[in-house]
C-alpha cells in the first residue's frame, strides 16, 4: 500500500506491520517493519490513506490472516489490534497477576491486569497456552 506521511511517500506492506493503535481522537498509529517509527495517520490531515489504514484494519479484525493471531486489546483509553505471533516475550508477575509485553518495532510496553482488562487478558492467556503450552497462574507456571 502506498501512503504519503510528513511530505513523504512510503510503500508498505502492511501484512509486515504487527500492531496497529486506533487512539480515542480518532488518529492511527503504527509502527514501520523492522524499525522503531510511528507512522501517525489522523482523518482531517490525511483522509485518503486514514481510509486505507482503517480499511485494512478491519479486515484483520474480521478475517484474521494465515499463521496470525490477531487481537484487539483496549489499553489505556486505546484500541490495539495487535498480532501476537509477533510478540517475542511476555513477562508475568505472580503477585498481581499482570501480563507484560512490548510491541515488536516500538518502545511501546503493553500491562494488562486480570482486574482491569478481564476479556483481553483471557485472550492473551490462551495464546500463550495454546502455542507455548505454558500455562502463567499462581504456582503451576509450567507444563
Amino acid at each position: 500500500m502506498k501512503i504519503f506521511y510528513e511530505r513523504n511517500e512510503y510503500v508498505i506492506n502492511f501484512e509486515r506491520v504487527t500492531a496497529f493503535c486506533r487512539e480515542q481522537n480518532g488518529r492511527i498509529t503504527f509502527w514501520l517493519p523492522d524499525c522503531a517509527i510511528p507512522i501517525v495517520i489522523n482523518l482531517k490531515s490525511n483522509p485518503e490513506d486514514y481510509q486505507k489504514i482503517l480499511n485494512f484494519v478491519e479486515q484483520v479484525k474480521e478475517l484474521g490472516f494465515e499463521k496470525s493471531y490477531w487481537v484487539k486489546i483496549l489499553y489505556e483509553r486505546n484500541e490495539y489490534i495487535i498480532n501476537l505471533n509477533c510478540i517475542s516475550s511476555f513477562r508475568y508477575e505472580p503477585n498481581n497477576g499482570r501480563i507484560t509485553f512490548w510491541l515488536p518495532n516500538s518502545t511501546v510496553s503493553i500491562i494488562i491486569h486480570p482486574l482491569n482488562n478481564p476479556e483481553s487478558y483471557t485472550k492473551i492467556l490462551e495464546y500463550i497456552q495454546q502455542t507455548t503450552g505454558y500455562i502463567l497462574a499462581g504456582t503451576n507456571s509450567r507444563n
